[in-house]
């Protein structure tokens, strides 16, 4: 067995978000033994080509527990143990139907209910207002029904592990694309959702030459309305600047490099955007930790190609051993991600090697390594995956894709955030600078200053460490303004703030040129960064080639990410809005019917603002009781986000199930039709109260706990779990102190 190397803080988190636990939740699992689980059991694929398990097994080992590769957070958490989901991302479609829209929130709760994060583009979707020819009505737009999904995510938690992640992406000629870019303006609002806007070349095209564009009904294809491409680009530009989204994604540049056009479009990406995925697919993410992979050479350290090369070959062999160890959340999906194969194998600890090498991230030194280094590793993965393909077959949709030399994988290369993963690995996170050289982190018995490993040594090597110059670098939050540290350490050690727009993008440029997907990558913003500044990123990124982008402007929101309760209880019940609650206490009245199967037992339970849920049951007889048990939950969620319950009963009545055939006693063709008629019966009982609000103002109750969090001291976000300092990067959130990320 290898020795493991790991910190305080790897084992803090290991031991809080990865080690196995008992019925009792105490922990039962050394991380000696997880490292060899998730080995072991993704070393089992070997079997099905011929190839020898235990030596796979010491392969993966070595690997992970030497920390030079370490795979998503799914697969460390669940490999080999009761749940076997190891995807970390997921991509759904939104057809535009009711029936369509809620099959696609019930598979967002199976997906998100087995760790995976899941992004959407409600693109299809009529527009709000559009006329429903079917019903008579309206459409309700996009909008309303990102709240559902959004409320189902608030309900499902993802094994006490990880947390619902959502991407929401709207194209920019969609009818309803102002509101949408507007839709977060209210922070309390799609707290479970990222948003992006995808654009096109012909909308940048307008806005390079002050052109207006068209508006586009994805119903029937027709323009509806044209707009001026920079007015809506400053708005773009304002919202993002206000709360640091919407981010955007250059979906014209995505779909050139789909490497299966043949299949249709790519429409969506994950939840941080560095994973672009056709409908129902997965992908499986892993990264290569760059700051082991330098050594000495002579009188300086240089980068480690033939560890590289290997580590790289043992990580693709990995990730598409993933695939077929992997238990997927529904059979479509199964389907297109064995079809296609597609894996991720990305960087993390970028910003350490460039330390240990001597180079300043904002130079173009730098910039030159990244593309040799990421070449080098979109290369080997590339030759790893023909390889394969060679022992056990290309992917299975390989004929009419964009490959002319049979390769096992359809993609191979993503940069993904590693926000948890790098702190086990001790290094710094995906391709972004240091957060922080010094920082203050509170403990029980005060607070103690935590100093980035590698400034340390160097400080104690060159003499001028004291703890009294590491609690001002903490409280600085910079040493470019000390003159007390040598210059040639200040070139080197610059943290995200510390360096401009310009080279946040031009890093990211650089390393996408050489990455099948695209790269997840934050450009943090000074709180004084003007709009000017936020849109020259936004253009300058569209200039290099990148394939979407995201900003955040330090403190730009006033409530940020999640809430403790002792939080949520401070905020002024007058102005909190969020989405209506399960009461603790409701009302209502049991109904017994009959279905072509049986018996059905239908609960419709209400408060003082009308229906709040329903359940159902069946009898003896059987009956469908997966179905109707959904189909109730969905319910639930959709009555208590706003939806109007005319149009719930309206989409349920008259639905046909084959167990309903004629008999004596029999009224209901289905089980939603029956619920549809007990609700509307409930109505007539309580006297008809069909609409309650979709954000009720109400008091926040000791027990309850809201996605808000608002920190009046210094409008930084601030972690749920342990109340530390957030980092934005990657596209997401991390809290290097207990591992806890927005994005799972």
């Amino acid at each position: 067995m290898t020795d493991l190397n790991l910190s305080a803080n790897a084992l803090t988190v290991l031991k809080k978000r990865y080690l196995l636990r008992n019925a009792e939740n105490e922990v039962i699992e050394t991380p000696e033994e997880l490292f060899n689980r998730v080995a072991s059991n993704i070393a089992e694929a070997d079997q099905k080509y011929g190839g020898d398990i235990e030596k796979t097994r010491a392969t993966f080992y070595k690997i992970i527990a030497e920390l030079n590769f370490l795979p998503n957070s799914p697969t460390l958490m669940n490999a080999g143990g009761d749940l076997q989901q190891l995807s970390a991302c997921f991509v759904l479609p939104v057809e535009d139907s009711m029936e369509g829209i809620f099959e696609s929130v019930k598979n967002t709760a199976m997906i998100q209910k087995s760790g995976g994060g899941t992004g959407f583009s409600f693109s299809r979707l009529r527009p709000k207002n559009d006329i429903v020819r079917s019903t008579g009505g309206v459409a309700s737009g996009p909008i309303s029904f990102m709240q559902v999904f959004d409320a189902a995510t608030n309900t499902v938690k993802q094994g006490g592990k990880r947390r619902g992640a959502n991407m929401g992406i709207l194209r920019i000629d969609h009818p309803d694309i102002l509101e949408f870019i507007t839709c977060k303006k209210d922070e309390q609002v799609l707290n479970n959702f990222n948003i992006s806007v995808a654009i096109t070349e012909n909308f940048m095209e307008a806005v390079i030459h002050d052109e207006e564009y068209d508006l586009i009904n994805p119903h029937d294809k027709q323009s509806v309305q044209r707009l001026r491409a920079r007015e809506v680009f400053e708005l773009i530009v304002e919202m993002a600047h206000a709360n640091g989204e919407p981010g955007i994604i250059f979906i014209d540049r995505i779909n050139r490099d789909n490497p299966t056009p043949h299949l249709g479009e790519i429409e969506s990406t994950n939840p941080c955007g560095e994973q672009p995925l056709l409908p129902y697919e997965a992908c499986n993410l892993g990264s290569i930790n760059l700051a082991n992979m330098v050594v000495p050479d002579k009188n300086r350290m240089t980068v480690d190609y033939q560890k590289l090369a290997q580590v790289t070959a043992d990580a693709i062999h990995f990730l598409d051993n993933v695939i077929e160890m992997n238990l997927y959340p529904l059979p479509k999906i199964e389907e297109l991600v064995k079809g296609n194969r597609k894996i991720g194998l990305g960087i993390m600890g970028w910003a350490d090697m460039l330390i240990q090498l001597g180079i300043p991230y904002n130079s173009e030194q730098a910039i030159e390594l990244a593309r040799e280094v990421m070449s080098f590793i979109n290369e080997q993965a590339k030759a790893s995956s023909r390889q394969l393909a060679a022992e056990r077959g290309a992917f299975l949709n390989y004929e009419n894709s964009i490959y002319t030399e049979p390769i096992r994988n359809a993609t191979t290369t993503t940069i993904a955030p590693t926000g948890s993963i790098s702190i086990i690995a001790n290094c710094s996170s995906g391709i972004e600078p240091l957060f922080a050289i010094s920082y203050m982190r509170n403990v029980l018995d005060g607070t103690l200053i935590e100093v980035h490993p590698l400034f340390e040594k160097i400080a104690k090597e060159r003499g001028f460490y004291s703890a009294e110059l590491m609690e001002k670098i903490a409280s600085e939050g910079t040493i470019q303004d000390l003159p007390e540290i040598p210059e040639d350490i200040r070139q080197v050690f610059v943290t995200a703030h510390d360096i401009t727009p310009e080279w946040h993008i031009r890093m990211q440029a650089a390393f996408q040129q050489y990455t099948d997907n695209a790269v997840s990558k934050t450009v943090n913003l000074p709180h004084k960064a003007t709009r000017e500044d936020v849109a020259q990123v936004y253009q300058l990124a569209y200039q290099l080639g990148c394939k979407g982008v995201t900003i955040y402007r330090d403190g730009s929101r006033s409530v940020q990410v999640l809430a403790t309760k002792k939080e949520a209880k401070t905020a002024d019940p007058k102005t909190l809005k969020i989405k209506r609650p399960r009461p603790n206490i409701t009302f209502g009245t049991t109904e017994k019917t009959r279905i072509g199967c049986g018996k059905l037992y239908i609960t419709i339970n209400s408060d003082q603002s009308g229906i709040c849920e329903v359940f159902t049951s069946t009898g003896r007889g059987g009956g469908c009781r997966s179905q109707s048990e959904a189909t109730s939950r969905l319910i639930s969620l959709a009555l208590r986000s706003g939806i109007p319950i005319e149009e719930i009963t309206h989409q349920l009545k008259g639905i046909r199930c084959a167990a309903a055939i004629k008999r004596k006693g029999v009224t209901n063709v289905s089980c939603p039709d029956a619920i549809a008629r007990a609700i509307e019966n409930f109505l007539d009982y309580t006297q008809g109260q069909a609409f309650f609000p979709a954000s009720p103002e109400i008091t926040v109750s000791d027990d309850e706990s809201y996605d808000t969090l608002i920190d009046e001291t210094n409008g930084h976000a601030v972690c749920p779990d342990c109340g530390e300092e957030l980092e934005h990067e990657g596209g997401c959130v991390i809290c290097r102190s207990c591992g806890y990320s927005k994005c799972g």
